[in-house]
């Protein structure tokens, strides 16, 4: 069993640059890892099944991002504002960090590690999407349910268009505890989707992002989906780590070896 002591809570408070309050819960013992949450989740929701395994080795400092938990919820920013506020968070904790990010936040988490190359040790992106994952057409689809405050059928909707899930693992899916989280969790995924499309990506950028990185795929997940192949060949000291059986949530349905693999990469 865990040490209750390393799960025990606290929260640091961090007001950024663009004057957004961010908010971001702390625990654990050891060197600091900042955790980037992805869509459909929150800071805590999307690692509360690796959240007491990091905490065994590392203070874990889980942020929320804009219009989660207690930070500010604004409309219209970029995926360039939410790496400015991973920036300033990671520019208020002493030493340098480790950095994790899932989905979406893998590539506001690569973003942010851009700008502050010196303050990051080592660097994890799970499956960051490109700007074009989700199509015009999608989008204009995900909205009308967002209009009718539909957030049931958000999630649907994104989870078979994106994901690929046939009408039987909606179902099961819909019968899971990640559901309610999912739905409850649409509304500020909607400013994600949103702002994802307008990102400039470019991975030539980043071939200057020379800390040790490593790129985890799950082997179910459609690789051209993501933008881990064209990371891989520009990031300068990165690695690829397949995630065997495992789609775009391993975090969820492999917590034990998501969290394996992170922790021996990072304890290297």
């Amino acid at each position: 069993m865990i040490d209750d002591n390393l799960m025990t809570m606290d929260m640091l408070r961090v007001v950024t640059p663009g004057r957004v309050r961010l908010a971001c819960d702390r625990f654990g013992t050891g060197p600091p890892l900042v955790l980037v949450h992805g869509a459909f989740c929150d800071h805590r929701s999307n690692w509360q099944f690796v959240a007491p395994d990091f905490a065994r080795h590392f203070t874990v400092h889980a942020v929320a991002r804009r219009g989660r938990g207690e930070s500010d919820a604004t409309a219209g920013h970029s995926v360039a504002d939410d790496a400015e506020d991973v920036a300033a968070l990671i520019a208020a904790i002493e030493g340098p960090v480790h950095l994790l990010g899932h989905s979406y936040g893998a590539l506001v988490a690569l973003e942010g590690a851009a700008g502050v190359r010196e303050r990051v040790a080592k660097l994890v992106l799970y499956e960051p999407p490109p700007p074009e994952a989700s199509s015009a057409g999608q989008l204009d689809e995900l909205e009308g349910f967002a209009a009718a405050r539909d957030w049931e059928g958000y999630v649907g909707l994104f989870l078979q268009d994106e994901l690929s899930l046939s009408d039987s693992e909606l179902a099961e899916m819909r019968e899971t505890p990640l559901w309610p989280q999912f739905v409850a969790q649409a509304p500020p995924t909607r400013h994600d989707l949103l702002a994802l499309p307008r990102h400039g990506f470019d991975p030539k950028r980043f071939a200057g992002v020379d800390m040790p990185v490593m790129l985890q795929i799950g082997t179910e997940s459609r690789r051209e989906a993501y933008a881990t192949d064209a990371l891989a060949a520009v990031l300068p000291n990165a690695r690829i780590a397949e995630l065997p059986g495992q789609g775009h949530d391993a975090v969820f349905t492999a917590p034990e070896l998501f969290a394996r693999q992170v922790i021996d990469f990072l304890r290297e």
